[in-house]
């Protein structure tokens, strides 16, 4: 299969093209510089002139705070781009990956959200992903694939932010309000994978590691990895944390098999982070 990526320079794109061309599959990897998705007739000469087999979107606005005072140029990116990309994949037939968040959702649960459940983002920044969302469900287009929490050895992370400033700090305070579901990206990437090549039915799908923790959670998790004492993580609130957007104070996401039959839950977070550290230390030394 050929595989058409956009956003390669990022995070989950890097992750996602190298896990393919490991696996054999051919990699059409674009960047910002490669491909500009707001340029609309230069989107439709590359879908054509690459004629994928599959499109994976990893270009995105990530950027959730300064979303507040620039949502416009975020839905762009987020939101109308997407629905070209989606009308031109549906157009030809070409299924399309597009990574959405856990933001879309109020936080207001108390049990994991299950694909289904009515979305009420709470930022800016939600509100885009959520255009982008509604863009591929309305063409009909492909994949819309929720994780949350994403860290990997590319690109700033929590979980990277965190290494850093135990070098640092001698203590850290660090919210423990706010639940959700810390995701490798190598791990999304492979569940991306699997999605495609199961024929899975279209629609919303949610992969995220399983399991849930808080911020404070996750640092004394990456304390621990360190060799660090995790009691130098101090736990606070988000009240005394305050960022220009809102964040959701419970946004687990709820796996349900049957919308992807012989794909099991993804792997605990914490084994994940496990796996993963070997790779992220490297990256980052």
């Amino acid at each position: 299969m050929r595989w058409l990526i956009t956003g390669a320079a990022g995070m989950l794109g890097r992750e996602l093209s190298a896990r393919l061309q490991a696996a054999g599959a051919e990699v059409v990897a674009l960047t910002r510089a490669d491909l500009d998705l707001l340029d609309e007739p230069a989107v439709r000469r590359t879908v054509a002139a690459c004629a994928p087999d599959v499109v994976a979107n990893c270009a995105a606005w990530t950027a959730v705070d300064d979303a507040e005072t620039a949502e416009e140029a975020a839905l762009a990116i987020n939101g109308r781009a997407v629905a070209v990309l989606a009308e031109i994949c549906a157009a030809r037939g070409i299924p399309l990956v597009q990574p959405s968040t856990d933001y879309v959702f109020p936080g207001t649960a108390t049990a994991p959200y299950p694909e289904d459940a009515p979305t009420a983002p709470l930022n800016a920044y939600g509100r885009t992903k959520l255009a982008g969302e509604r863009a591929v469900l309305a063409a009909g287009a492909g994949y819309v694939v929720r994780t949350a929490w994403l860290y990997g050895a590319h690109g700033p992370s929590f979980v990277r932010t965190m290494v850093r400033l135990s070098r640092e700090r001698e203590t850290l305070t660090v919210v423990d309000d706010q639940r959700g579901q810390p995701t490798w990206t190598g791990d999304l990437a492979e569940r991306i994978i699997a999605l495609v090549d199961s024929g899975a039915p279209f629609g919303v799908h949610h992969a995220t590691n399983s399991g849930e923790t808080t911020w404070y959670g996750l640092a004394r998790e990456v304390f621990a990895l360190l060799g660090e004492d995790p009691d130098r993580v101090r736990p606070t609130t988000s009240e005394n944390f305050p960022r220009p957007a809102a964040r959701p104070a419970y946004s687990v996401l709820a796996q349900d098999p049957a919308r992807a039959p012989g794909l099991p839950p993804m792997r605990h977070w914490r084994k994940a982070l496990h796996a993963a550290w070997p790779e992220l230390i490297a990256a980052w030394s």
